[in-house]
């Protein structure tokens, strides 16, 4: 059997992952000296104050090497592959932790079997090539053929998001204060992507409501080059504008109901309250990737 595995930051609700066989490796959030897991955390009380936490943003933590060891050596005495999917290795240290440990194992279980790879990215954009693998584990594929599904999905999703503010991601040290002081200002609302596997700068517009409408418009362009395939509406903080924005301009566009999830804090609190869409076309998009996935394959 092929084990799927992904961590919490892919932003999967448990239910879900139950569903579809994933098995899920949590991060940590940590705050007022207290480690919270990330996959337990009821992320819309978590929200709820994270106004007040700018001032003392929580920091994260990977899973141990004995938890993801323990992992692998559980599939391996099973007579188990595991496929793992993991958050970027320009935002965490998850998928170099899980490559070492994973050697660990094969050094003791010379017949263990595994993949790996990095997602290069977060939230759904990391979780949608997860489906991808089990969909292509109950169409029969071997554990090589689930993780070219997985590469496939990784070229062909997006995450857009704009922030409410450039405080958060100033106090976390991605913009200079003075930069996110005159943002702030003359209300700069930056669209956000992921290429390569790090945060970037789509567009700057002088206006949120702009922000969105530029977010919508790149994605109907991708839509309509490449085709639609999956989508999800993302939100930090607040879930309310999220709601809203789904209901009164996706679900119009796409004529159908949109989830809307929650990011991981483990992500979300390095950008502050946000609104945005991670959806998978049909074929590769342009500007995702400059450069090969970091992947591992190990057979027996």
């Amino acid at each position: 059997m092929i084990r799927i595995l992904t961590d919490s930051v892919a932003s999967i609700p448990a239910e879900d992952a139950r569903k579809v066989g994933i098995e899920v490796v949590t991060l940590y959030v940590n705050r007022d000296g207290q480690e919270l897991a990330d996959s337990d955390i009821d992320l819309d009380a978590f929200y709820a104050d994270i106004y007040d936490m700018v001032n003392d943003i929580p920091t994260s933590s990977q899973p141990s090497q004995h938890t993801l060891e323990g992992l692998f050596e559980d599939a391996a005495r099973a007579g188990d592959e595991v496929l793992g999917i993991f958050i970027s290795t320009g935002l965490s240290g998850t998928y170099e932790g899980a490559v070492r440990a994973a050697r660990a194992v094969k050094a003791r279980c010379i017949d263990f079997s595994y993949a790996l790879i990095d997602s290069s990215s977060c939230g759904y954009d990391e979780a949608w090539p997860v489906f991808d693998a089990v969909a292509a584990r109950e169409a029969g594929e071997d554990l090589a053929g689930c993780a070219r599904a997985v590469l496939r999905g990784i070229e062909s999703t997006r995450f857009l998001f704009t922030p409410e503010t450039l405080t958060f991601l100033q106090k976390g040290g991605r913009i200079g204060n003075a930069a996110a002081l005159l943002g702030n200002l003359i209300q700069l609302s930056p669209v956000l992507t992921v290429t390569d596997g790090s945060a970037t700068t789509l567009a700057k517009v002088r206006t949120r409501k702009k922000a969105l409408e530029k977010i919508v418009q790149t994605f109907k362009d991708d839509v309509e080059a490449h085709g639609l395939k999956n989508v999800v509406v993302h939100y930090i903080g607040d879930k309310t504008p999220a709601v809203v924005w789904a209901r009164e301009v996706i679900e119009p566009l796409l004529g159908r109901s949109v989830d809307v999830l929650p990011v991981s804090p483990v992500i979300g609190l390095h950008v502050g309250p946000a609104v945005g869409i991670a959806y998978e076309c049909a074929h590769a998009l342009a500007g995702k990737l400059t450069r090969p996935v970091q992947a591992r394959l190990c057979t027996s």
